[in-house]
């Protein structure tokens, strides 16, 4: 085993940022140049897209596509047929997958009630994971997860949490952090997605014949099937997802965390509702949570149908210092220098840095290299893990309704009404493992 990590960290200063300071002893196939093979679990949106930067890659190989619903998984073996000029074997149960001992790597593309159990499942069996973000859809989730990949340290776990290969980024942070801006009191992070239309209200119906929709809920409550809770839709409902505070919070919290070196809040504070989309969706159409630590105050926003948020910008995280304010998306970073008082002067000049848009290629590139020269990745679990749960905290002070307040001591809330939502209630056979 070639365990070498001698230039990883040397070369790549977005890695060494974005690092903690844990060690890792990671297992690294035998040759810089061994051919990775890959299945890709669950098909239908961002996992596929993953897939596609994966095959960009040289020596990596699709062996194997698993999905519920087999006109995706038809649809997608074709595609990967067209890419590769070789067709993939075809799965339903994803079980089947990890007992391919031909299979080195899996990623994990599914909804997101389903991340936990399938990226231990496949430390389990042996597996690399790339699994996708949020990591995972309750604390208890995320916890156990950093405790298997801990356990199974010769596999490398890869977080789809993109950003966190992206330079610009992490420039930006660096600008908070060397104290150009001031005095950095309050952060503010949002996504206002854009939608035109509000959800329309739909029966339940029959799930569709070439869907296997137990499968598909897994671990989750028994339900009838609705087109809404389903594809791409699940994220609006609490048994599968967390609406968008999960799907972009990881995302935007994750560096609204980061520069500021921020840890666990003291308080959330709760706000928002169902305002447009009444009887169609569970989780907040407009939200807002307020994490408050000793230093300063965090602030998450989301709309689902404006796409105009703070500063005009859809999406981004801003950091108000006395100096200056620091508005970060994926496209670029600028300052915006505040103006003395005294001489009516700004206090720096004002500017733009463009970034990099999307560095998804550059994620996997990095995911791939941990797995073949050793290293750690630039998103592990336990960064993963702190975003997912604080986009978590946002969502239980919603659906309490009230101020929750975290005991950093003994890792749990002071109200137990929130200590309840911790943790999900597994369908049966589904467990989660305890480590």
């Amino acid at each position: 085993m070639n365990t070498n990590r001698r230039n990883f960290i040397k070369k790549s200063a977005i890695a060494a940022a974005a690092i903690s300071s844990t060690p890792a002893i990671l297992n690294a196939c035998a040759s810089p140049n061994e051919k990775i093979t890959v299945a890709l679990i669950g098909c239908r949106g961002m996992g596929f897209t993953d897939l596609q930067a994966f095959l960009k890659e040289d020596n990596v190989e699709c062996i194997g596509l698993c999905d519920v619903d087999s006109q995706i998984l038809e649809g997608r073996a074709a595609e990967v047929e067209n890419l590769t000029q070789k067709r993939p074997v075809l799965y339903k149960d994803f079980r089947e997958v990890l007992d391919n001992p031909d299979i080195n790597t899996v990623i994990i593309g599914t909804p997101d009630h389903w991340h936990a159990l399938m990226m231990i499942m496949a430390l389990e069996a042996g597996k690399h994971v790339y699994v996708e973000k949020p990591m995972g859809h309750s604390i208890e989730e995320c916890n156990t997860m950093v405790k298997a990949a801990a356990k199974y340290p010769k596999q490398v776990v890869q977080v789809g949490m993109w950003q966190r290969s992206s330079k610009h980024w992490f420039d930006a942070s660096e600008v908070v952090k060397s104290g150009e801006l001031g005095d950095v009191k309050l952060v503010k992070a949002w996504i206002y997605k854009g939608y035109d239309e509000p959800y329309a209200v739909k029966p339940d119906t029959e799930a569709p014949e070439y869907v296997d929709y137990d499968m598909w809920l897994g671990p989750a409550p028994k339900r009838p099937f609705n087109e809404n809770r389903f594809h791409y839709n699940f994220r609006w409902y609490w048994d599968y997802a967390g609406g968008a505070m999960t799907d972009w919070g990881v995302h935007l919290l994750d560096f609204a965390l980061y520069a500021m070196d921020a840890g666990y809040p003291d308080s959330i504070s709760p706000g928002g509702g169902i305002y447009l989309n009444q009887g169609a969706v569970e989780t907040p159409d407009f939200q807002q949570a307020l994490y408050n630590y000793q230093t300063h105050s965090m602030v998450w926003e989301c709309g689902l149908n404006p796409g105009i948020g703070p500063y005009g910008k859809g999406h981004g995280v801003a950091f108000v210092g006395t100096r200056g304010t620091l508005i970060l998306t994926r496209d670029d970073w600028q300052v915006l220098p505040e103006t003395n008082n005294s001489t009516r002067e700004p206090f720096m000049k004002g500017y733009k840095i463009e970034g990099e848009s999307n560095n998804l290629q550059e994620h996997v590139k990095n995911f791939l290299k941990c797995i073949r020269e050793g290293g750690k990745p630039n998103t592990p679990v336990e960064v993963g893990a702190k975003t997912a749960i604080v986009s978590e905290m946002g969502n239980i002070a919603y659906r309490t309704g009230k101020i929750i307040h975290w005991d950093h001591e003994n890792k749990k809330f002071l109200e137990e009404e929130a200590n309840k939502l911790i943790k999900l209630s597994y369908r049966d056979p589904w467990k989660i493992p305890v480590f």
